[in-house]
């Protein structure tokens, strides 16, 4: 299943709604309206939680629907069948509790970067303020000349967890989706840490969908791209992780609770801009690509941002 976070474009200032991208390719199925919650506006980490309330209802619906899913919602439901021409997507996880995201957790990155692989995972935040969604503009800030990309996969928590082991690890995870960890490297290196130079306003583009557990046989076999103005600046695969989802998740459970929507941030591989000679800083006018093997493509413009009083 891919769910995804949505508003119609006839309703621009409505709050964003959760559903489903059908099979057909064309529909979404609209969760709330599906199971006779209506307009009723079920908070969006509500369906991300897999013992909770919601979602159990919307994946039991959505397989005894089965392939046909949108001939039989014409017939049974037709007010929860919206057009995907007719809607806007929202990062799948618009206001997530957390954002931990995972520094130099790629063999290839760590060699580029001329640093020894980490002993265990190098971990740092973004602020919730920095989620922005597939195809919204990144913005430069005036005061950095040094702005980097960052294709990443993104794990999306779908069960509280606390103190998990390896073993059960993967059975907190809702699914993935594609994660541009935008960088800005002038502020990042000059502040000793990385707070501020990660977490920019729209510096972590997430979507377009979260692609469930189900569906990805092997989150550690997947081919990672970023493509900037069509020409592909990384290509990697998550075979080169340092440490794996089940790893990630279980080190980050004993001291900080994962609660639903939770986003990790697994890493970036090679290609990065301020690696290369020489550098590659974002500029107005470009478009960023992140393309994680099976979980569609995550588009984001480049703009500058404007000096505000």
């Amino acid at each position: 299943m891919r769910i995804i976070c949505y508003r119609q474009k006839s309703h621009p200032g409505a709050a964003g709604r959760v559903g489903a991208l059908l099979e057909d390719g064309v529909n979404v199925l609209d969760f709330g309206r599906a199971i006779d919650y209506g307009e009723t506006a079920v908070p969006v980490l509500s369906w991300m939680d897999l013992d909770g309330e919601y979602l159990p209802k919307a994946l039991s619906m959505l397989r005894k629907l089965g392939p046909h899913a949108a001939e039989e919602l014409k017939r049974r439901s037709p007010a929860a069948l919206v057009p995907l021409a007719d809607v806007d997507l929202l990062a799948p996880v618009p206001r997530p509790g957390k954002v931990i995201c995972i520094g130099l957790n790629y063999r290839d990155h760590a060699a580029e970067s001329n640093v020894p692989v980490p002993k265990s995972p190098v971990t740092f935040s973004k602020y919730v303020t920095a989620v922005t969604g597939p195809d919204a503009p990144v913005s430069l800030p005036p005061s950095s000349q040094q702005v980097d990309y960052e294709a990443e996969m993104a794990v999306v928590i779908g069960r509280r967890a606390k103190r998990v082991g390896r073993d059960q690890a993967l059975d907190h995870v809702l699914g993935y989706t594609n994660f541009n960890d935008v960088s800005a490297r002038d502020f990042q290196f000059s502040d000793g840490q990385w707070q501020r130079g990660k977490s920019c306003d729209t510096f972590a583009p997430i979507g377009p969908a979260i692609v469930t557990a189900d569906e990805i046989r092997d989150p550690h076999a997947l081919r990672i791209q970023l493509r900037l103005n069509g020409e592909t600046m990384q290509d990697s695969t998550t075979q080169q992780l340092v440490f794996g989802v089940d790893v990630l998740v279980s080190f980050i459970s004993q001291t900080v609770t994962l609660e639903p929507g939770d986003i990790i941030a697994t890493g970036t591989p090679p290609g990065v801009g301020f690696a290369r000679k020489p550098p590659v800083w974002l500029k107005p006018g470009d478009v960023m690509e992140v393309e994680v093997e099976g979980l569609g493509v995550l588009r984001n413009p480049v703009v500058a941002g404007a000096n505000e009083e």
